[in-house]
C-alpha cells in the first residue's frame, strides 16, 4: 500500500533509500508537475529523475525523465512446450542464442540488418540520421546490449516455458536522447529556469524543441518495440529448432522507460514512467526479477493513485560499482546453483549478481494494489549482453 510521503508524492516501496526519496521530491517541486510523482516499489537514484517513478506533466516533457534508453522494455513469449519436454542439457542453446541475438552491435547479423532497412525505410525519425547512425540503427537492429539486457527461458507455475528478454532502442536512442537533453540543459540555462538539478531541464508544449524531441523519442520508442519482437523472432527460430517441435501461443511486449500523453481524471497529461510500466486496467506486463530469480507476468489494476503504473523490476539496492566490491563470482556462482547461463564470463557479470538487486517478492507484495500476478516464471537459463 502506498505512503504519502508529502502531497507531492506518493511511494509504494518498503526498501528504499533516503537519497532517493530526495531526488524524487526535487523532481515532484517542478512546476510542470501536474499532481504527484509516483515511486514504484523498485525505486531507486537515477540520473536526473528517478528511476522507478511516474512523473505527470502539463505542457511539458522531461528528456532525461524517459531517460537516454528510450523505449527500453520487456517481451515476453509463451511456449506450447512443458518443462518435462525440454531436453535434459541446456547449454547448447546458449551458443545458439548468442549468434541469433548478439550482444553489441550484431555484426553479420543479415536477416535482422535486412528487416531493419525495410522497418527504417517504413519509420523515418523527425531528426535526420548521418549516414554513421543509420549504419547503427541497421546493424544494431536485433542486438541485445549489455548490462542488465537479457535472455532467459523459463518455467511457469503450471510448467510452460517461456521465453523472456529484456532490452531497448540500443545505441542511436541513447545518441538521439543525449542530444535532446543537453539542449534541455542549454535551453534552461538561457531561461534562467535554476533547476534543482539540471538533468530536470524540460522542453514546453508548442516550442520547436519540444516539437523535435516529441518526434524523435516516439520513433526511439518505437524501434525499440520492433527491435524486442526482431529478437524475440531470432529466438523463436533457435529454441523450437533445438527443442525439436513447439509453437508460440501469445506475446507481451511492453516499454518501461517512455512518455505518452494520457487523460487521468479529465486532464490531459505527459505520463512520464521512468523503470516503470503501464498497468490499466486491460493492460499485460512482464515484470523481471535479477538473473537467478524469479520474474513475473502481470495483469493491471488500473490504479489511478499510481497514473495507471507499475515496477519494472526488482530495482538495484547496490550499484554497479559497489556490486563490485561486495561481491564475488563464487558468491555468483552460488546463487545461479542449478541453472545454465554464462559461467565463463561470470567476472564480466558480478554487478549483475541476485543480491545487487532489491527482494523481488517483496517489490510484488508492495504493489499488490497496482497488479494481479497471472504467473511466475522461475528461470532456467540465462544469457546476458557483456
Amino acid at each position: 500500500m502506498p505512503t504519502n510521503v508529502n502531497d507531492k508524492l506518493i511511494s509504494w516501496a518498503s526498501d528504499i533509500d533516503p537519497g532517493t526519496i530526495r531526488q524524487a521530491e526535487k523532481t515532484a517541486r517542478l512546476p510542470i508537475v501536474e499532481g504527484h510523482v509516483a515511486l514504484m516499489p523498485d525505486a531507486h537514484v537515477g540520473i536526473g529523475a528517478t528511476v522507478g517513478s511516474v512523473i505527470p506533466t502539463k505542457g511539458a516533457v522531461i528528456p532525461a525523465a524517459v531517460g537516454v534508453d528510450i523505449g527500453c522494455g520487456m517481451i515476453a513469449a509463451e511456449l506450447d512446450v512443458t518443462e518435462n519436454q525440454l531436453p535434459d542439457d541446456l547449454e547448447p542453446l546458449l551458443g545458439r542464442i548468442a549468434k541469433a541475438i548478439p550482444a553489441g552491435v550484431g555484426q553479420g547479423h543479415d536477416v535482422a540488418a535486412r528487416n531493419a532497412k525495410a522497418w527504417l525505410g517504413q519509420h523515418k525519425p523527425a531528426t535526420e540520421l548521418a549516414d554513421k547512425q543509420a549504419d547503427k540503427v541497421t546493424k544494431q537492429f536485433g542486438t541485445l546490449g549489455s548490462g542488465n539486457h537479457f535472455f532467459e527461458l523459463c518455467v511457469d507455475e503450471r510448467g510452460r516455458v517461456w521465453v523472456v528478454l529484456h532490452s531497448g532502442s540500443r545505441g542511436i536512442g541513447n545518441q538521439l536522447a543525449q542530444m535532446h537533453i543537453a539542449k534541455a540543459r542549454h535551453l534552461a540555462k538561457d531561461l534562467q529556469l535554476r533547476l534543482e538539478d539540471p538533468d530536470l531541464a524540460y522542453f514546453l508544449e508548442g516550442t520547436p524543441e519540444f516539437q523535435a524531441y516529441i518526434g524523435d523519442m516516439l520513433w526511439a520508442q518505437d524501434y525499440a518495440r520492433a527491435n524486442r519482437d526482431q529478437m524475440m523472432d531470432n529466438a523463436m527460430r533457435e529454441v523450437f529448432a533445438f527443442i525439436g517441435f513447439g509453437r508460440e501461443t501469445r506475446r507481451i511486449n511492453c516499454h518501461h522507460n517512455f512518455t505518452q500523453r494520457e487523460v487521468h481524471n479529465g486532464s490531459e497529461l505527459w505520463i512520464t514512467r521512468k523503470g516503470a510500466i503501464k498497468a490499466d486496467i486491460g493492460d499485460l506486463g512482464v515484470i523481471p526479477g535479477s538473473m537467478g530469480t524469479r520474474s513475473y507476468i502481470v495483469a493491471g489494476k488500473g490504479n489511478e493513485a499510481s497514473w495507471t503504473s507499475c515496477s519494472h523490476g526488482a530495482g538495484r539496492r547496490h550499484s554497479r560499482t559497489q556490486a563490485k566490491k561486495l561481491f564475488t563470482t563464487a558468491d555468483l556462482a552460488e546463487q545461479m546453483r542449478g541453472k545454465v547461463w554464462l559461467d565463463k564470463r561470470a567476472d564480466a557479470l558480478v554487478d549483475e549478481i541476485p543480491s545487487a538487486y532489491k527482494d523481488i517478492d517483496q517489490v510484488m507484495a508492495d504493489q499488490a494494489d497496482l497488479v494481479e500476478v497471472r504467473h511466475t516464471l522461475h528461470q532456467v537459463l540465462n544469457y546476458k549482453g557483456t
